[in-house]
C-alpha cells in the first residue's frame, strides 16, 4: 500500500504541471452513441508520459488491479501494450472495432484530484483488496449526457489487458436508479435538502485531536456546514469481479489520488426515495 500511495503522489506531481493547460474535457469526456471519443494528445502530456515510461511497471503491480490501473492510466507506452487491438466497441446493437493507430491515450481520472467509487455495502468496500478477481470494469459516467462508457479489463496469463468497451445510456446501467438520483442531488439544492435523512450519522476528524475521530449526528439544518464538495460532471466507478447490486443501499466514495483522503456517503432507498443516512470524512 505504501508503494501504491508513493506512486500516486509521484504521478499527481507530474500531471499537475499539465493540468493548468488542459481543459476539464481533455480526457475525452464527450460522448457520441456512434463513436469512441478518445483524448487528443498534448505535447505536455507526451513529456509526462516519457518521464513515467522511464520506469517500467513493477511485476507486483499485476497482483492488484488498482496498482495496474494507475500505471495504465499514466503511461502512454504501457497503455498501448495492454489494449487488445483491434479493440471491440459495443454501442447499442452495433459493434465496431478500434485499431491501434486510432487509439489516443486516455488518462481517465489522473488529471483530477480524486476519483469516485460506488459500493453496495461496507463489506463489499472492505473486500476489494482481499478477493482476487479476473475481470474488472471501469465505468466513466457522463452525468450531464446520461451516458456511460464501460472499459472491460481481463487478466490473461498473469497480465491485465483492456479487452472491450461497452457504451450504454445511463438508464441501462445497473446503478441507473442511484445515478439518476445523484445527478439531481448534486445540481438541485432544494432536492438535495429533501434527500437528507432526519438524522445523518457523522464520523470525522476530531478538531481537538488530529489523531482521533469524532462521531455524532447531523440534522438537515446543519448540513451545509458539513457537506463535502461533490463531483457533478463526470464520475467513475470500478466494478471488481461479478456485480452484486443492492437496490436498497449505495456507498458513494470520493477518494483522493495523492493525499490518501477519503469521503464516504451512505444512501439508503426508503419509500421509493434515496436518502443520505451517513457521512464519513
Amino acid at each position: 500500500m505504501n508503494r501504491f500511495l508513493l506512486f500516486c503522489a509521484f504521478v499527481a506531481c507530474l500531471l499537475q504541471g499539465c493540468k493548468q493547460n488542459t481543459s476539464a474535457e481533455n480526457d475525452g469526456e464527450t460522448d457520441s452513441s456512434d463513436s469512441v471519443e478518445m483524448v487528443d494528445e498534448d505535447p505536455m502530456e507526451d513529456e509526462t508520459d516519457e518521464l513515467i515510461s522511464e520506469e517500467p511497471m513493477p511485476q507486483a503491480a499485476e497482483e492488484f488491479f488498482d496498482d495496474f490501473f494507475f500505471n495504465f492510466a499514466s503511461n502512454k507506452r504501457l497503455q498501448k501494450e495492454r489494449v487488445s487491438f483491434p479493440l471491440l466497441v459495443y454501442s447499442n446493437a452495433k459493434t465496431d472495432t478500434l485499431e491501434r493507430k486510432d487509439w489516443h491515450t486516455d488518462h481517465f481520472f489522473m488529471h483530477q484530484e480524486e476519483y469516485t467509487l460506488i459500493f453496495d455495502s461496507e463489506e463489499q468496500m472492505n473486500q476489494v483488496k482481499d478477493v482476487p478477481v479476473e475481470e474488472v470494469v471501469v465505468e466513466k459516467i457522463f452525468l450531464s449526457q446520461a451516458f456511460v462508457h464501460q472499459y472491460v479489463f481481463r487478466k490473461k496469463n498473469g497480465q491485465w489487458r483492456l479487452d472491450e468497451i461497452h457504451k450504454q445510456t445511463l438508464s441501462l446501467n445497473p446503478n441507473a436508479s442511484f445515478l439518476a438520483f445523484y445527478r439531481r442531488f448534486v445540481t438541485d439544492s432544494v432536492f438535495q435538502h429533501h434527500s437528507l435523512n432526519e438524522e445523518i450519522q457523522f464520523v470525522g476528524p476530531d478538531p481537538d485531536d488530529e489523531f482521533s475521530q469524532m462521531e455524532g449526528v447531523i440534522t438537515p439544518d446543519f448540513w451545509e456546514a458539513f457537506a463535502p464538495e461533490l463531483p457533478r460532471d463526470t464520475i467513475y466507478n470500478i466494478v471488481y469481479g461479478k456485480r452484486h447490486n443492492s437496490p436498497d443501499e449505495k456507498i458513494f466514495v470520493i477518494r483522493g489520488i495523492s493525499n490518501g483522503q477519503e469521503v464516504t456517503m451512505t444512501f439508503r432507498h426508503q419509500h421509493d426515495k434515496w436518502k443520505l443516512t451517513k457521512l464519513t470524512e
